[in-house]
C-alpha cells in the first residue's frame, strides 16, 4: 500500500513539473521598465480597441493605435505577462 502511494504521489508531481513547463512564456519580471521609450509596429488590435505591439515577446497595449502602425510609445505600467504604454509621437 505505501509503494501505491509513493508512486501517485510521484506521478502528482511529476504532473506539476509539466505544468510548470508550458508556462515558459511567462516572465517572472517584465522585461521593459516604466518610462522606458520603444519604437515599435502595431501587430494587432485588441478587444476594446487598444493597439498590441511586443517588445522581446512581451505584450503592450497601447490606447489610440492602429494595426499596421509603426510608433513611439512610453511604457506606463507593468505586470507580469503584460504591460500598458501610450503614444509618444
Amino acid at each position: 500500500m505505501f509503494k501505491r502511494n509513493d508512486r501517485n504521489n510521484r506521478d502528482s508531481m511529476d504532473n506539476r513539473d509539466n505544468r510548470s513547463n508550458r508556462n515558459n512564456n511567462r516572465y517572472d519580471s517584465a522585461p521593459v521598465n516604466v518610462g522606458e521609450e520603444y519604437d515599435v509596429k502595431i501587430e494587432d488590435t485588441g478587444k476594446s480597441g487598444d493597439g498590441i505591439a511586443k517588445v522581446e515577446g512581451y505584450i503592450l497595449f497601447v490606447p489610440n493605435a492602429k494595426k499596421g502602425q509603426e510608433v513611439k510609445i512610453k511604457v506606463t505600467e507593468t505586470k507580469r505577462n503584460l504591460g500598458f504604454a501610450e503614444l509618444v509621437e
